[in-house]
């Protein structure tokens, strides 16, 4: 059984591998100095069921609260970045909140972690280039798991790859991974429609949920705070609230005529039990069947694969029916393997 310790230090090693040293030292300091001494901590040290990212991810809620409280200008504001303080003083400023504020804290607990990572994007905006220059029709968008809905309007972003630029003139943000493999082909992007899904969506323009969101963003790391900010201002579409493959059967009913309909998840499939993988793969595959030229079907997953580094990227096309290994990519997208034909 994993203890609350080894869920911090698992969490302090995976912020590590994404590039957060603050956050890899936080979650190292709560795994050695964090005592059951409060109800506060009792409650997380009591924690049922799996406490790791893979279960209840108890740290990233924990850290989630404590930079929530950051983000209102709590006192300790002074010891996370851009600042530095040694362990001790970053300590004492922690254990302070945890008391201060403990009341805040527990209620932030209640929910799981949800973010929006915006530099996926750049998969999408690869991605749908290719597509583009497959098959000159306007897009239908179907998002699942689209969270705040960031992504769904990535046809605004702008992606940089060395000399080469895709995207409007007048981007709402600009991405930039390190980038291997040949550039997708330069392509005319038009969007009919775009719409989400999601069993628990975050409205942005709430100021609560809008707090939440950026809280689960890392404090060392003010790029993802930036581009977040700057596809909030884009002004998001709202998924809706439904189940993933529930609310796909409907947007798959009708074929939509002189429309390339992209469905596409970046890591949300995975949370999808089983048997609804097997039903939405189903519903999935007889709409691709039903697929012409005029009204073809893609189905991009950004995706665990139980292969490394990162993320897998995979496609597949009707009508035809053909399935594609795009590359890899970063969990949060800071590069891309690209290797589409």
């Amino acid at each position: 059984m994993t203890t609350l310790g080894d869920a911090f230090r698992a969490q302090a090693d995976a912020c590590d591998s994404l590039g957060s040293p603050f956050m890899a030292r936080l979650c190292t300091l709560l795994a050695e100095r964090l005592t059951p001494d409060t109800p506060l901590t009792r409650r997380l040290f009591d924690w049922p069921g799996d406490l790791t990212p893979r279960g209840e991810s108890v740290p990233l809620r924990l850290a989630g609260a404590l930079h929530a409280l950051v983000l209102q200008g709590d006192p300790l504001a002074g010891a996370y970045p851009p600042g530095t303080v040694d362990d001790a003083s970053l300590w004492a400023a922690v254990s302070d909140a945890l008391s201060r504020q403990a009341a805040f804290i527990d209620r932030f607990l209640d929910s799981p972690p949800q973010t929006n990572e915006v530099r996926r994007s750049a998969a999408l905006i690869a991605v749908g280039q290719w597509l583009a220059a497959r098959h000159d029709l306007p897009f239908t968008f179907s998002e699942l798991g689209a969270s705040a809905g960031l992504n769904l309007n990535w046809d605004r972003f702008a992606l940089a790859l060395g000399e080469q630029r895709f995207g409007p003139r007048d981007a709402a943000l600009t991405l930039r991974p390190y980038w291997q493999g040949n550039p997708p082909p330069p392509a005319r992007i038009r969007v009919a429609e775009r719409a989400g899904v999601d069993l628990n969506p975050i409205d942005a323009r709430d100021p609560d949920q809008r707090l939440r969101l950026l809280a689960y963003l890392w404090a060392d790391q003010p790029e993802r705070l930036a581009l977040t900010e700057a596809a909030l201002a884009a002004g998001p579409p709202l998924p809706e609230r439904a189940d993933a493959v529930d609310w796909l059967e409907t947007r798959l009913a009708p074929r939509r005529e002189n429309r390339l309909h992209l469905i596409w998840s970046t890591v949300a499939w995975q949370y999808v039990p089983a048997a609804g993988q097997a039903r939405g793969q189903a519903l999935i595959e007889a709409a691709g069947a039903r697929a012409t030229d005029s009204a073809p079907l893609a189905w991009f997953r950004y995706e665990t694969d139980g292969a490394t580094p990162g993320a897998g990227l995979s496609l597949r096309l009707w009508p035809g029916d053909l399935s594609l290994d795009l590359g890899r990519a970063d969990f949060h997208g800071r590069w891309i393997d690209w290797r589409a034909p």
